[in-house]
């Protein structure tokens, strides 16, 4: 058996900050997921017409795939090696290397052919993010940061999943930590990371990021409800449930992770305010939540599908991001 010593699982929120946390924890740097996710500049929201997630416009409410990695990288000067493979059996081979030279490797799978996961949980995601941290008889450890305990998987399965093609194709993607990270000190980090994620937020030129892409997608709805036949509507309807609180893209959830965010930032500058910020933060990812329940609800027929409700309530939730994004960035 080869593992790394002393690992230690912790079950979060958003599989790249959690994998990310857990890198540094194994290194003796204690970040919590939420502020790894603000250090990251990681909240955002896109809508991306020209990339598609089975056969539906791409929504997220995050940055891209290894924002947070990369980020975090080059503001915490971290010595984190990044590899890709052209060939599965190079790729698996580079693993099976580290791991007997006991390193923690972060990985970039595909959701739909891990093994681990129920039959029923399984969707075509290619930017699932874990650690394998040992091996043992023809098995993997793997540290799945959404699963409350470690699990395993076979050689094959999990070169098929860091494998696969398609968007956001990992291409077997490995990153370690190659050499031992500088002393973290992160108070001064967090006004750049909250100046960052409000640029995002509320760039006046791009109509489909951040606020103005909340009011995009509230036009697209009423647009393909009048345009488009019923039962298609109700389908995008629910891809957009689905974008928000499914497919690793965060909705809510990460509104709540960036509230927790806040907290934290507030205490280490001693600024009350941004601890105020953080209770509507999380008021927000409610009404994010409320949004997604009727939406639900009228995506399977339980309610009549109204555009105009939905769109009502996403422009609402626009003005209330922007107001949020205003006011951090005043205390930042």
């Amino acid at each position: 058996m080869a593992a790394v010593a002393s690992f230690e699982h912790r079950q979060s929120a958003h599989c790249e900050s959690g994998v990310v946390s857990g890198l540094l924890r194994s290194q003796g740097v204690e970040l919590s997921e939420a502020m790894v996710f603000g250090l990251g500049a990681a909240l955002a929201f896109a809508y991306i017409g020209l990339v598609r997630i089975n056969e539906m416009p791409l929504i997220s409410y995050r940055m891209p795939p290894r924002h947070i990695l990369r980020r975090l990288r080059k503001v915490l000067r971290l010595p984190l090696k990044f590899e890709t493979f052209s060939a599965p059996l190079a790729g698996e081979r580079r693993l099976d290397e580290l791991i007997a030279q006991g390193k923690l490797v972060g990985v970039q799978s595909s959701v739909f052919f891990l093994p681990y996961i129920p039959v029923d949980m399984r969707f075509h995601f290619n930017a699932h993010n874990l650690l394998v941290y040992g091996a043992e008889g023809g098995e993997y450890l793997i540290s799945d940061p959404v699963f409350d305990a470690p699990t395993r998987s076979g050689a094959a399965e999990l070169t098929r999943a860091r494998f696969v093609r398609g968007v956001l194709a990992p291409k077997g993607l490995l990153y370690y930590f190659d050499g031992a990270p500088p002393p973290v000190d992160v108070a001064p980090l967090v006004p750049a990371a909250l100046r960052s994620t409000c640029r995002t937020m509320l760039q006046p030129i791009l109509p489909f990021v951040g606020v103005h892409g909340i009011r995009y997608l509230a036009r697209k709805v009423q647009q393909v409800a009048a345009q488009a036949p019923r039962d298609y509507a109700r389908r995008f309807v629910g891809h957009i449930v689905r974008m928000q609180e499914e497919i690793g893209t965060g909705g809510g959830g990460f509104r709540f992770l960036y509230a927790a965010f806040l907290q934290e930032a507030g205490r280490l500058l001693g600024n009350r305010n941004l601890q105020s910020l953080a209770m509507e933060t999380t008021a927000i990812g409610d009404a994010w939540r409320e949004f997604a329940y009727d939406a639900a609800r009228m995506s399977k027929g339980r309610l009549p599908l109204d555009a105009g409700h939905l769109a009502a309530r996403l422009r609402a939730l626009a003005d209330r991001e922007a107001a949020l994004f205003k006011a951090v960035a005043a205390e930042s």
